[in-house]
């Protein structure tokens, strides 16, 4: 992820869970990670490698993990010069400077592993092909690295958003699409030669969300975008090969170590695409593969939408997560990277409790490890304390200890029977008390509205939900009982004031099957009360074959489908944006008068 954004702290347990499996063995005070410097930082790793333990295994030992988010993957290359105190990087997102009292809380509050994301570029003059990361801030990262081993957890290192240089590998230019495979080449092997003596407690992770269509990020590279999505495809596997050959070709302890694999811009749901491949290995059962969960993201990443936990919700989340079996049962660990309810600051969004525990039953239920991404929001660094006491034990419940005393097997069993009740009593849908209720022989209009921050949000979908709202959002819906001139409304005064929009339209429940055929006219648009000009022509259509729908601000639509519906009968110069909000304008109020009307029958 880009920047985003239990009780009194017990003291750090200090207990090594993989002994008998990783050969994690007593901890030593003063044993050390030898680096190509030269330089020591003391760590309680003993550098072990067991080369018979799995992937599957390695993500059950990992337990219950956590981002140490807005931090070393902080951006601030512009202002890098070879004297910068690295430290000054942690800072620049918020966060404070880290220290080894902070991922001692964080294992005290029940996470066993920490994901590190890593901005290399930020300590590297690569604008000028010279592609040496500062000796400073390697050293940094790996004093770093060494307070998670010295708290007795896994550790992940990766190269994160990092400026967003990856566009270069979409770039119209073979000579930049090059240099960027020789930076990426020499950023792992610099790498990979610091931290080849650590034992296998330290992971690698190849990218981030990146592998994938960002390959064409204009960012960096201005004239990238050329790859297509199949191009796409082939790029990241080609990256994902060289990462695994590259720290396997410099030796050591890197031989056996695991690495984990960024899945296609770590979606679930591309990464389960065949175009998707894994690289060749030839260490055994040593990859892992990351794919992150921010779904819905209107609930997971902003605040237009405050609920979540309805049959559809637990559906989804089930399923997508079941689909990364696909992996899992080829002998591949599982790693969900990232995942989160985001608070961005504010207090913790009703219903995360569900949304968590439904989703951490799904992880132990396949065995998979999922590490939290947080930016004190849930764990506050400063304090030294999980912010909210409800979800401090959900978290403290899942640790590895915590689980210690079952089987895996047990563990499943467990979560699965969890998941078949809690989806048995969810609510079909959230009800909203004050709005127009529609079932299979109601129609009912509506204005589905996403503000252009995606920060507010009423029913967006084909499906009518006026419960799936941005809290403080009123409606004026309307019955429809045929021809006739109808209006419908929004009112934001008692919400958050959304300014402009990503996407509107207005929909009519149940239309298509009610009122086949029948026509939307736009009599008038009113933003704050006044006359909105309207920058085109509508047109009536249905995606689904039962909502009517009229798009007034749809940018994923260039020009009306073949089935479009107007009065005069051609919609050829129709079009999907008529309503085109500026995002400087603060929406109060949204009000849309339209006339509906038989077509041809």
């Amino acid at each position: 992820m880009r920047k985003a954004s239990y009780l009194a702290l017990l003291t750090a347990m200090g207990v090594c869970f993989s002994t008998q499996l990783a050969g994690c063995g007593k901890q030593q005070e003063n044993s050390s990670g030898s680096t190509s410097s030269g330089k020591s930082v003391s760590t309680s790793d003993d550098g072990s490698i067991n080369k018979d333990l799995t992937a599957a295994e390695l993500v059950h030992l990992m337990g219950n993990g956590i981002n140490l988010g807005n931090t070393l993957e902080a951006y601030g290359h512009n202002s890098y010069s070879p004297d910068t105190d690295p430290t000054s990087f942690e800072t620049l997102w918020g966060q404070p400077v880290t220290t080894q009292e902070m991922i001692d809380g964080m294992k005290a509050s029940g996470f066993d592993s920490l994901r590190i994301p890593v901005a290399w570029t930020n300590a590297m003059d690569y604008e000028s092909g010279d592609y040496t990361i500062n000796e400073a801030y390697l050293d940094r990262v790996e004093e770093v690295v060494g307070y998670g081993l010295n708290a007795d957890m896994y550790v992940i290192i990766n190269d994160h958003w990092d400026g967003s240089w990856w566009g270069m590998f979409g770039s119209a230019s073979e000579e930049t699409r090059n240099k960027a495979m020789d930076m990426y080449v020499s950023m792992w092997t610099q790498i990979a030669e610091r931290f080849r003596d650590y034992s296998d407690r330290l992971i690698f992770e190849s990218a981030n969300e990146e592998l994938g269509d960002r390959l064409n990020d204009k960012d960096v590279a201005t004239d990238s975008g050329t790859l297509t999505k199949d191009q796409c495809y082939e790029t990241a596997a080609a990256i994902n090969q060289r990462f695994v050959d590259t720290v396997r070709g410099t030796g050591g302890n890197n031989e056996q170590r695991f690495l984990l694999i960024a899945g296609y811009n770590t979606d679930i749901t591309c990464t389960c695409d065949d175009r998707f491949k894994m690289p060749e290995d030839t260490a055994k059962n040593k990859l892992l593969l990351s794919v992150h969960y921010y779904t819905p993201w209107d609930y997971c990443g902003t605040t237009s939408r405050s609920r979540w936990g309805n049959i559809k919700d637990y559906e989804e989340q089930n399923r997508l997560m079941k689909m990364m079996t696909k992996y899992s049962e080829q002998g591949y660990g599982i790693i969900i990277g990232e995942y989160a309810v985001l608070t961005n600051g504010g207090a913790v969004k009703g219903d995360t409790d569900k949304f968590f525990n439904n989703f951490l039953d799904n992880c132990d239920l396949y065995n998979y490890c999922p590490m939290l991404w947080d930016c004190s929001d849930f764990f506050q660094r400063t304090t030294l304390q999980m912010r909210d006491e409800n979800i401090a034990e959900i978290f403290a419940g899942r640790s590895f200890s915590a689980q210690s005393s079952m089987t895996e097997d047990e563990i499943a069993e467990s979560a699965k029977k969890r998941i078949d009740e809690t989806f048995a009593a969810a609510p079909e849908k959230f009800t909203d008390d004050t709005a127009i209720q529609a079932d299979e022989n109601t129609a009912v209009a509506w204005i589905m509205y996403q503000s252009e921050d995606f920060g507010v949000s009423y029913s967006v979908g084909d499906e009518y939900d006026p419960a799936s709202k941005t809290d403080g959002v009123a409606a004026e819906n309307v019955k429809i009982e045929g021809e006739g001139t109808y209006t419908v409304s929004l009112d934001f005064t008692d919400s958050k004031i959304p300014k402009g929009v990503a996407f509107s339209a207005l929909g009519i429940a149940n239309g298509e099957k009610l009122f086949p055929g029948y026509i939307v006219t736009i009599d008038e648009v009113l933003v704050n009360g006044e006359p909105f000009e309207l920058s085109g022509e509508e047109y009536t259509c249905s995606d689904d074959g039962l909502c009517t729908r009229v798009n007034l601000y749809n940018g994923w639509v260039s020009s009306p489908p073949e089935d479009a519906r107007v009065a005069e009968g051609d919609a050829s110069e129709c079009s999907p944006t008529i309503m085109d909000i500026p995002p400087t304008t603060s929406v109060t109020n949204l009000t849309v008068k339209f006339t509906y009307s038989k077509g041809e029958q």
